[in-house]
């Protein structure tokens, strides 16, 4: 699932000016905390505020999901988690292709309003790369409908809206949170912001300028080093199509050419979802998405024609120090895992493993803990993508233990195809975490929001439907069967980030590390 987000846009830079979202977002949060109060009050607390009482109340979920998981987890009615949420999350597809979700939840008067592109890192070049974030930063910008600079800014203000965007590898999305009795402008506003950029040479000159500051930030940070280091190793010359920050030399020659031709093949209805989430009835959603994007006029597909190239199988084990002014050091392996459209079920099995593995009581945890080699927990993850999701396992030791505790990492893990390794209590454990927050997620609507229109533009929403019903059909066996596929005997790369008097003084070579990190 989404755990890890490699690469991430950083924070854009056009939100409202301080004091107008200052406002807003106070104007939201009143009507939160007076809908939490009235609740609490009658005894029907949705909410809390206040960090224990949410925990507790986790906790206790938690624990009644895990007494009864071997009924409810182990042996799922067909479609029983398709069927849940089928009652409140609602599509429909209109004649143009665009595809309007409509999610359903009276808690608050607040709607989000997200339109999610089928976009990001994954279509660029070499010669194309962080175009698709650089656009994210100019949508919100001059337009048919707001040609002034400020206008949208100063719509949204009018509206009450807080709003943002972010790019990732294979999705680009854009939200407005506000009072349901402004949906009808913010549909509009989202509409004119889709359908009729300007791309104002001034305008384009500005945010190139902002995301080569966030990307001057990103250079300041030691783990993005580690971070670009080891997406060079892993992904090789689809390199381009991870990293969604792009390039300096490509940011500074951005023209207004190169974002009109992304705007015409990607920016469609049919290769884009509208989501209304929140204080407001499905039909009348539906309604209002037709009344402002109905028209909007059908393209072509944008893979059809240029369909994305498969990304390269690692054909080796390779190692990278990167030498930043840290304390201790970070070891970070990775292997490349499945891809949805080619292997979903391995999809759900990875994230099982993951989260097995990372069960403070697995026995992956206490063997590591008990060699005195690793600083707290080491973590495994699988990042779940269209085209080829990253396997990582990371973990923080100490310079002079390297040579000692990354051999310890690899015995330890190789062990998960043992015979055992994986008990019935501990798995059925997992899925009972697993559940309990997939329905925690579902309380804050923009949150929700924002997850569904990742796996919409990922896979598709049937996928998350039916993800843990998934989750719960799976053995040991088929844990041990994803380890064997994808990580045990397998190419893998392995990345270590230290301060360059620590890389002197423990002497191992590039060539040492991978045979530190190889299988035994």
């Amino acid at each position: 699932m989404r755990n890890v987000v490699n690469g991430a846009s950083a924070a854009p830079s056009w939100n409202l000016d301080s004091s107008s979202r200052a406002s807003n977002e106070a104007r939201i949060a009143g009507v939160i905390t007076e809908r939490m109060t009235i609740e609490r009050k009658t005894g029907h607390a949705r909410h809390a505020s206040g960090r224990g009482w949410h925990d507790s109340r986790r906790e206790r979920v938690r624990a009644v999901l895990a007494v009864i998981a071997g009924v409810c987890l182990l042996s799922p009615p067909a479609r029983a988690q398709k069927a849940e949420l089928e009652r409140f999350i609602h599509q429909k597809v209109l004649a143009n292709g665009l595809t309007v979700i409509a999610v359903e939840n009276h808690g608050v008067p607040l709607v989000t309003l997200e339109a999610v592109v089928r976009n990001g890192a994954f279509t660029q070049t070499p010669e194309t790369e962080g175009l698709a974030h650089l656009y994210e930063h100019m949508f919100f910008k001059a337009n048919e409908a707001y040609p002034d600079p400020d206008g949208v800014m100063a719509r949204a203000s009018l509206l009450g809206a807080i709003f943002n965007a972010e790019t990732r590898e294979e999705e680009v999305n854009y939200y407005l949170t506000l009072p349901s009795d402004s949906v009808e402008g913010g549909l509009q506003l989202l509409s004119s912001a889709l359908r009729t950029p300007q791309f104002l040479p001034t305008e384009l000159a500005l945010e190139k300028q902002v995301v080569l500051g966030e990307y001057d930030r990103a250079e300041s940070e030691a783990g993005w080093h580690l971070d670009q280091a080891m997406m060079h190793l892993l992904w090789g010359t689809a390199f381009s199509r991870k990293n969604t920050i792009g390039s300096r030399s490509v940011l500074q020659r951005v023209t207004s050419e190169q974002m009109r031709a992304i705007q015409h093949r990607y920016y469609v209805p049919n290769n884009t979802a509208i989501i209304v989430a929140g204080d407001i009835a499905p039909a009348e959603a539906f309604a209002r998405a037709e009344k402002w994007f109905g028209s909007w006029a059908r393209a072509a597909d944008p893979f059809a024609s240029d369909p994305m190239p498969p990304v390269p199988p690692l054909a080796r084990d390779a190692g990278t120090f990167v030498e930043q002014d840290v304390g201790g050091a970070a070891v970070v392996i990775q292997w490349q895992g499945p891809s949805l459209s080619a292997d979903p079920q391995s999809t759900f099995v990875a994230d099982v493993f993951s989260d097995y593995l990372n069960l403070p009581g697995s026995e992956f945890q206490q063997k590591l803990v008990d060699t005195g080699l690793w600083q707290g927990r080491v973590v495994v993850n699988y990042y779940t993508l269209n085209h080829v999701g990253p396997i990582t396992v990371s973990g923080q030791t100490s310079p002079e233990k390297l040579r000692e505790a990354i051999p310890a990492l690899m015995r330890e893990l190789k062990r998960a195809a043992s015979p055992g390794y994986f008990t019935a209590d501990k798995l059925e454990e997992v899925k009972a975490h697993r559940a309990t927050d997939s329905e925690f997620s579902r309380e804050r609507t923009s949150g929700f929001s924002h997850a569904l229109g990742f796996w919409w533009s990922v896979i598709g929403l049937d996928y998350y439907f039916r993800y843990l019903d998934e989750m719960a059909r799976q053995k040991s066996d088929d844990l041990v069967r994803y380890f064997r596929t994808y990580v045990l005997d397998k190419p893998h790369v392995t990345g270590v980030l230290l301060s360059p008097a620590a890389r002197r003084a423990t002497a191992i070579s590039q060539e040492e590390l991978v045979r530190l990190a190889a299988w035994q």
